[in-house]
């Protein structure tokens, strides 16, 4: 099911108009500081009042059954907000994974529970280095006496890994990488939350010590799951991003419209005006390809994963420029711990390297294009 122009518009509307009441910059900072690090509260609205965490599961496990650009909509004004919850660990990682593995009796079982908001999740691939190349997995999984699957090994920067009800953990079996169900109580599973760059978005290091799991699709599959979930993951980050920079772009035109100094505006200075019109068009470009990405997606282009990988480094560049740039535009005030200006950044910066990393996604982008 696809939204029309004027449908998209309310939704973009009543996102917005949701997140300014519930993720002010006063609820992001004090979040930043808690544990759980999102509201239980606020996540139960988003999913009653509004059916987030169901927005792309289909029908038939109890979501809408829309797709990447309703998604690219919501993730821009969340990224605006910077809000604190379980949405990109949940929903564009751990509902996508279930739904690219084909095992519709894992999907039967877990994704109602995720459309409704009652159950949390997150995928698990990166390990200590923090790629996400299925060569370098070395957690492993194999089959005790009874034939039950046992996992072993170490995650980190898993999204939302202390507090997610539900891990999926890509882990080395004799056919190949394979991904695995985990849930939070199970026994041997250790979680500990990681001190990263950007406190808005938490992440955790995951030890397991032959933890009881289940088998999520094919065995050896896990390579092929991992490059499509990879694909949808990083053009909702792109939207992500995309929205924050926009966010940076409207504060520093407001600052430059309002500041004055030498009894005139800022925004009228020439040096001021270039770093405002350099932002406008580094936004622009952004939300065009992430926007053109989801759109093909969507359609299932054949051409999908190449515009995945452009609006990847597109809005990268662009989020982490804008965001800089925001802090030079604010002058002084823009590099205290008082003004949201930083939280901006580190967002921005932390989001570059979500996936690997400049390097990383440059030549992914090669890989995609078949170079």
């Amino acid at each position: 099911m696809t939204a029309n122009e004027s449908e998209l518009l309310e939704l973009r509307s009543s996102v917005r108009e949701f997140l300014e009441s519930k993720s002010p910059e006063e609820a992001v900072r004090k979040l930043m500081d808690s544990e759980p690090r999102f509201d239980p509260a606020v996540w139960a609205q988003a999913a009653d009042q509004l059916r987030l965490p169901g927005l792309v599961i289909p029908e038939e496990y109890g979501g809408d059954g829309f797709g990447p650009v309703e998604l690219g909509v919501v993730l821009e004004e969340m990224g605006r907000a910077l809000l604190c919850a379980p949405f990109f660990a949940t929903v564009v990682l751990a509902a996508h994974a279930l739904l690219a593995s084909g095992d519709s009796e894992a999907c039967a079982r877990h994704l109602p529970g995720i459309a409704s908001g009652r159950t949390t999740a997150t995928l698990a691939v990166a390990e200590d280095s923090g790629s996400w190349d299925p060569a370098l997995i070395s957690a492993r999984a194999g089959r005790d006496g009874d034939g039950a699957w046992r996992l072993s090994g170490r995650k980190a920067f898993v999204i939302d890994g202390t507090t997610a009800d539900l891990l999926l953990v890509v882990a080395r079996t004799v056919a190949g990488p394979s991904l695995f169900a985990v849930d939070r109580q199970a026994a041997g599973l250790e979680a500990e939350p990681m001190q990263t760059l950007d406190a808005t978005r938490a992440m955790a290091r995951l030890t397991f010590d032959a933890v009881p799991a289940t088998l999520v699709g094919a065995e050896g599959a896990g390579g092929r799951v991992m490059a499509r979930v990879l694909d949808i993951a990083t053009v909702g980050l792109a939207a992500e991003q995309a929205g924050g920079a926009r966010r940076c772009l409207e504060t520093s035109a407001d600052y430059a419209r309002t500041r004055h100094q030498f009894g005139r505006p800022i925004g009228s200075f020439q040096a001021v005006k270039h770093k405002c019109a350099d932002m406008l068009v580094q936004v622009e470009l952004a939300e065009a390809a992430s926007r053109e990405a989801a759109r093909l997606a969507a359609e299932g282009a054949p051409d999908f994963p190449v515009a995945a990988a452009v609006a990847h480094a597109c809005c990268s560049r662009a989020y982490v420029f804008a965001a800089m740039e925001n802090i030079q535009v604010h002058g002084g005030i823009g590099f205290t711990w008082e003004h949201p200006a930083h939280l901006y950044f580190r967002r921005a910066k932390s989001s570059q390297l979500l996936f690997g990393g400049p390097a990383v996604y440059h030549e992914r982008l090669l890989d995609r294009l078949g170079i």
